[in-house]
């Protein structure tokens, strides 16, 4: 029977820790709706913000607007959102980094905007995590048919339950991108994706006061 880790448990709770910041480039952008021509932006998880064509909010630029839709840009790329639609990332670059940077949060913890599967998430580093974990609704706003993973029971706080344990294509942090990656699937609400053992333990983890760099080893 699989254990879902304390931490994770906790991280239920969690809503109210700020979210850090963090040298990663990519930007989680989603459109949250529109007024008149301008457009509701949420950036990095953010509260919602109006941006007219032209502006710029956060490093993301407003192009056009139209109808329900608008086309941002950051860091020279451009990408068409919808109202309702799960968030993008902009401005990655090519997945081929070897380093990543993170800021611990006035929380205590270390929060970084990423990918799975080339859509957008929010992570928590959690070192007490096997794999990555993240909520249903998570894994279905990024476009993982979970159900086709491997059902596993899971006890909780709450009882016995069901989960599904999966490979991931792709984990993305900034520009440094890791390939099939274990991951737990849970049927609880999260506030956001833990970053567990099967992304960390293939980098060299090194801590330095309210930094935490790691280096990609394989």
């Amino acid at each position: 029977m699989a254990v879902l880790p304390v931490s994770a448990r906790a991280a239920l709770w969690a809503l109210a820790v700020s979210l850090g910041a963090c040298n990663a480039r990519a930007e989680s952008v989603a459109l949250a709706g529109m007024l008149g021509s301008k457009a509701l932006l949420v950036v990095n998880g953010t509260a919602p913000k109006t941006v007219a064509a032209g502006e710029t909010h956060q490093g993301v630029k407003v192009i056009s607007t139209s109808g329900d839709q608008a086309v941002v840009e950051q860091s020279g790329q451009r990408q068409t959102l919808r109202v309702g639609e799960a968030p993008v990332s902009l401005g990655g670059a090519s997945g081929r980094g070897s380093r990543i940077v993170l800021t611990e949060s006035s929380g205590g913890h270390f929060m970084t905007p990423g990918q799975i599967n080339g859509r957008a998430v929010q992570f928590m580093v959690d070192t007490g995590a096997t794999g990555i974990a993240m909520s249903m609704q998570d894994a279905e706003r990024a476009g993982i048919n979970y159900k086709n993973g491997q059902a596993v029971q899971m006890s909780t706080a709450n009882g016995v339950t069901q989960g599904f344990r999966l490979k991931l294509n792709s984990v993305r942090v900034g520009d440094v991108e890791v390939f099939d990656v274990d991951a737990v699937v849970v049927p609880m609400a999260m506030p956001f994706v833990l970053l567990g053992n099967s992304f960390l333990s293939r980098f060299q983890m090194k801590r330095d006061n309210n930094l935490m760099t790691l280096d990609k080893r394989y």
